[in-house]
């Protein structure tokens, strides 16, 4: 009979357990469920929410675009600053990196010197015309300086601006120079046939 209790007293124990379990479940459950529903807004809220959320992004981003234009500089997009500039075309040495310093230099070097011997002949006037062969010397320099340009892939810095730029400088300053030279007064080595009338109605 104890054996025979023990089975009912078992499952009369059993019973109350198991719906004490399943009570409890379906209450936390119950709260689960009540608690996610508090937590979920409406959808109207979540819209009002956005619509507020996105009218503060946009006022912040503007107050700070105001602080920022009335403190500190900003640059525009427009204009921009110059960092560095490029090399021009044929600014490369004009020979190897082992080599010394002139021979790296030398179309410059060619120029300067063939000028330097100028303006050491017009500024010392060894003979009677040291002007003229001076200042034609000076002349020939820049013209040496535009075939060079032209000539030779990599001059140095004999470069200064484009090859074209370069060119037209050193020739029309190297020709200008001659011209004058050879017409230079008193016994011109040019004589142009209009110029005294030119001259004239100039002065005029």
């Amino acid at each position: 009979m104890g054996a025979g209790t023990s089975p009912a007293g078992g499952t009369h124990a059993d019973g109350p357990a198991e719906e004490t379990a399943v009570s409890e479940e379906t209450a936390v459950s119950d709260t689960t469920g009540t608690s996610e529903e508090a937590r979920m807004p409406d959808k109207a809220e979540v819209v009002e929410a956005g619509e507020e959320d996105g009218v503060t992004a946009a006022a912040g981003e503007a107050g700070a675009a105001a602080g920022e234009s009335g403190s500190t500089w900003a640059p525009s997009r427009r204009f921009s600053l110059t960092r560095d500039t490029a090399r021009p075309e044929g600014g490369g040495r004009a020979a190897p990196g082992d080599a010394p310093a002139p021979a790296r230099q030398w179309p410059l070097l060619t120029v300067l010197c063939t000028a330097g011997l100028g303006l050491l002949i017009v500024g010392t006037d060894p003979f009677a015309e040291a002007f003229r062969v001076g200042a034609m010397l000076m002349g020939v320099a820049l013209l040496a300086g535009a075939v060079l340009r032209w000539v030779v892939p990599s001059v140095g810095m004999l470069a200064v601006r484009s090859r074209f730029t370069d060119l037209v400088t050193y020739g029309l300053m190297g020709t200008l120079i001659v011209l004058l030279a050879l017409m230079a007064q008193p016994g011109p080595w040019l004589d142009v046939p209009f110029l005294p009338d030119v001259v004239h109605f100039t002065i005029r």
